[in-house]
């Protein structure tokens, strides 16, 4: 679901970079025109923003959202050379692009805690981190996977070196494991998780990364960024955004049986009842009980980004202050 190679939507790109503004609203106000860039097509990860523009929160703020699906040059990217004014992106992103000089800023973890997983079909008995000696996994064949793979197996006394690693790209993961092609993948509990396990009512076993927080950190991932010139230039219209944004999530925690309604009307392809239950599961994701939507934690960037300098991910020391705010949050 977070993979990012989506085609560029490029008839909803051209409307977005129109006009700075555009559109009336309510008694003939102008609303001021912004882009949204997802990360991967529409799925629940994005029902916030999808009830904020349904139930016209963002046009109470002013502002007509064009939400566009993600360019080949990747979000992080796209956002940070001022092309979209917003996008989804993840903190394993954000990170590096801080560190290359893009000017891309997280403004909200719309989830609090990682919610990936690695999968297995249950006869593997792939039960804890060790297990995967002699196994294979398959994946996009990414640094960040084989590193964290490698710490998780490492940490529970196993032996990274045991474990092989084959690219598989965009491809159903259960046909795959069935084929024997690989054992275990990269999931996301809330998507993949819930459609082996609810709707295709297969026995599977997970590591849920959320579990080894000893081995390896938690982070960030999906947030929403905008760009330094947008925070600089125009802090008004980043604070409208992140107002209705931050209404539109805590109605997706208050009701996501609607709230998932409110998303498949704008995606009607979407599989309805893996929608439903995703929903279901998000709503208690989001956030924590007596903490806002949104918020972000300095140890989390702090530890997130010392990991990736250690495991050589990255190279140079990345100044975290200024990765993350916290200031557009909505403020009671």
């Amino acid at each position: 679901m977070k993979r990012r190679i989506a085609l560029l939507a490029l008839t909803l790109l051209a409307a977005a970079f129109m006009a700075a503004c555009g559109g009336g609203g309510e008694e003939g106000k102008e609303l001021r025109r912004v882009t949204l860039m997802l990360d991967w097509t529409p799925n629940t990860n994005h029902t916030g923003i999808y009830v904020a523009k349904e139930k016209g929160w963002y046009a109470e703020e002013g502002l007509d959202v064009q939400i566009v699906e993600p360019a080949e040059a990747g979000v992080t990217q796209v956002v940070g050379a001022g092309q979209a004014d917003f996008g989804i992106s993840f903190q394993e992103m954000v990170i590096p692009a801080r560190e290359q000089g893009v000017p891309v800023v997280s403004i909200a973890a719309i989830i609090q805690h990682n919610t990936s997983s690695l999968a297995s079909l249950a006869e593997r008995n792939i039960v804890r981190p060790r297990d995967l000696e002699g196994k294979t996994y398959g994946g996009f064949g990414g640094a960040l996977e084989r590193e964290i793979i490698s710490r998780l197996v490492a940490c529970d006394g196993g032996d990274p070196s045991k474990v092989k690693f084959v690219e598989v790209g965009n491809v159903d993961y259960l046909v795959g494991m069935d084929r024997g092609d690989y054992d275990v993948v990269w999931i996301f509990d809330g998507w993949e998780g819930i459609r082996f396990t609810e709707i295709e009512k297969r026995k599977m076993n997970f590591i849920r990364f959320i579990d080894h927080t000893d081995c390896i950190p938690d982070w960030y991932t999906p947030l929403i960024i905008t760009n330094e010139r947008m925070i600089a230039d125009q802090p008004d219209v980043v604070r409208a955004f992140m107002r209705a944004t931050a209404r539109g999530y805590q109605f997706a925690i208050d009701h996501p049986a609607e709230a998932a309604d409110i998303l498949l009307k704008a995606v009607p392809e979407l599989d309805p009842q893996l929608v439903k239950l995703s929903a279901e599961f998000l709503a208690k994701k989001y956030t924590e009980p007596g903490r806002p939507w949104g918020l972000q934690d300095e140890k989390v960037w702090v530890d997130f980004e010392r990991f990736l300098r250690q495991a050589k991910l990255t190279s140079e020391a990345v100044d975290v202050s200024k990765a993350y705010t916290n200031e557009f949050l909505p403020r009671e």
